[in-house]
């Protein structure tokens, strides 16, 4: 399957730099997967789309503000570094530029000194192993000191840091937001259970492959990232009972889809579990956990598009894009929303 069967025209300006004053208000696409008709909604309107009995999957991972502006001790040269993941204790492996002036040894400075990083190693790509150095709690420190790493084609700063993260964030661990959440309001997540509709949290945490773009001409030949999730005894008894009873699985990105259709792919059930997924849905898949999947508006030619088309059709995905380029709606992480029923 060629990756080209996945692009479409998509104007720039269509590529929302902020987000909305109010969360709950970007427009939704509600899209029948089986007749591929259409009806354009708020998103606050998606109460009504959903039924008591369902069960809605959230992805409750927060994001870290991973990028630090140091400069190196010795020499005082600015340097960017950004957090990709933590190896053992204090050591990271890190995305630092420029690259070719930290080698083994350099040591950086942040904050006045408030947190210091030694190199500790070099990795391909430019990627470096830093050991950090600070007093008190090194998360608290990194709040204070880091900024959050919006996506690429984001150019916009972005005044209110919490704005990047859902109000349902708890586990800390990111490197990006699971954008489908940033939709909800607490008030219309009560509005939700208020309906009998089951919340349920899971976590992946989105790793920086999210917004690697596909290099290769076959989709067979792409190699996905690897991203840890965790799911809770908890949840996976209540999605076992839900699917019992024949209430629909709603994820709430394609973070959400990815965890679960990982467990349900290797035990044929939902059973808690924490690992790794690198998982690539595309068309073919056979799904095996979920019922719907709310999502936001995706790259063209990237592999969160190729998940969405597996689950709804390409040929009425790509005509939903289409008429969300039409009708001007919002697209990627700041953007509006799709309902795939």
């Amino acid at each position: 399957m060629k990756v080209e069967d996945f692009d479409f025209d998509l104007p720039e300006e269509l590529i929302a730099q902020t987000p909305l004053a109010e969360r709950s208000h970007s427009r939704l696409m509600v899209l029948d997967k089986e007749t591929g008709s259409i009806k354009h909604e708020q998103f606050k309107d998606i109460v009504e789309d959903l039924h008591e009995g369902d069960c809605l999957v959230l992805n409750d991972t927060r994001v870290l503000p991973a990028r630090l502006y140091g400069t190196k001790q010795d020499t005082g040269a600015n340097i960017e570094v950004l957090l990709l993941k933590q190896e053992q204790g204090d050591e990271w492996e890190t995305l630092v530029k420029p690259a070719k002036r930290i080698k083994e040894g350099t040591v950086i400075s942040f904050g006045d000194g408030r947190l210091t990083a030694t190199c500790v190693g070099v990795k391909e790509h430019g990627g470096r192993m830093l050991k950090f150095n600070y007093d008190g709690i090194f998360y608290e420190v990194l709040e204070e000191l880091g900024e959050m790493p919006l996506p690429p084609y984001i150019r916009e700063r972005l005044d209110d840091q919490d704005r990047y993260q859902t109000v349902f964030a708890r586990e800390r661990g990111s490197a990006a937001a699971p954008t489908a959440g940033l939709h909800f309001t607490e008030e219309l997540l009560d509005e939700i259970r208020e309906k009998g509709v089951h919340i349920a949290f899971i976590t992946l945490h989105v790793g920086l492959g999210t917004f690697r773009p596909v290099s290769v001409d076959t989709i067979e030949d792409h190699d996905m990232h690897a991203e840890f999730y965790q799911v809770s005894e908890g949840t996976a008894r209540l999605l076992n009972e839900v699917k019992a009873q024949g209430g629909r699985i709603i994820t709430v990105g394609t973070t959400s889809t990815r965890t679960l259709e990982t467990i349900a792919s290797k035990h044929g059930k939902f059973v808690e579990e924490n690992g790794w997924t690198s998982i690539f849905i595309y068309p073919g898949y056979e799904f095996k956990a979920i019922d719907g999947l709310i999502t936001n508006f995706h790259l063209p030619k990237s592999t969160l598009i190729m998940l969405v088309s597996a689950f709804a059709g390409k040929e009425n995905v790509l005509h939903a894009y289409e008429t969300a380029v039409k009708e001007k709606y919002r697209f990627f992480s700041f953007g509006d929303a799709m309902f795939l029923k």
